[in-house]
């Protein structure tokens, strides 16, 4: 993949922009194609800028994950809308089909994440007593969308609602209560193995503008295509 991410939004302060799955959020050791590398090309060619285009990594999404990302286009909005991430003032949902049924249409998950930095996963502990020192305290809320069947296997819809941002933290905590993400396989592929992406994406993202202080929302519909489709409403 080397084409422009599809650009949402964009004026002089900030950028908003749909990942692509299997695009990378930013640069690594694989040289594969990544977002702030991509996005800084279509702003240099677009403005004809000379040398590089200064673009703000504000947050991440893991490299399987399709979403809405927001990167700042000046230091100042940088430090602005970073100041909203930490205020917990940004507002993200994500969508997930997941194996099983529920039997609550809605819930929360609060448990203690921590990531080994030398396998890459994040172990979840449901109790702080249980949880190493530095563990951190994690939180979600879900609701069910809808129910379907992938290979004959039941699965189900979830709108997520995040209120803290955790590295796998969706991933690993939806697995540790027996719903893993299909397609996810650091996490738990369920009953039966499911050979494409894992089906999560950021469908939601909201914020304050840096300048304007406007509240602004961005959301991506629900995709037509396999097996998402499955959960359009006719």
């Amino acid at each position: 993949m080397s084409s422009t991410p599809k650009v949402l939004f964009e004026d002089n302060h900030l950028l908003v922009a749909v990942k692509p799955a299997g695009v990378l959020s930013q640069s690594d050791s694989t040289g594969a194609p990544d977002m702030l590398t991509l996005l800084k090309s279509y702003l240099v060619e677009k403005y004809n800028k000379p040398g590089e285009a200064y673009l703000g990594l504000l947050h991440r999404l893991d490299r399987p994950v399709r979403g809405v990302m927001v990167f700042a286009k000046t230091s100042k909005c940088a430090s602005r809308i970073s100041e909203q991430i930490r205020n917990r003032t940004v507002g993200k949902k994500y969508r997930a089909i997941v194996y099983g049924a529920f039997e609550e249409r809605n819930g929360e998950i609060r448990s203690f994440l921590l990531k080994n930095a030398r396998t890459n996963l994040v172990e979840v502990f449901q109790k702080k007593e249980s949880a190493p020192k530095d563990a951190k305290e994690c939180f979600l809320e879900y609701e069910v969308i809808g129910e379907s069947r992938i290979a004959g296997v039941p699965v189900t819809l979830l709108s997520i609602t995040l209120h803290t941002g955790r590295s796998h933290q969706i991933r690993a905590q939806l697995a540790s209560i027996g719903h893993p993400i299909v397609g996810d396989r650091k996490y738990g592929s369920g009953p039966n193995r499911f050979a494409g992406d894992i089906l999560l994406e950021s469908y939601h993202l909201e914020l304050d503008h840096p300048v304007s202080k406007e509240r602004m929302v961005f959301e991506l519909p629900l995709s037509e295509e396999e097996p998402w489709n499955k959960f359009v409403k006719e």
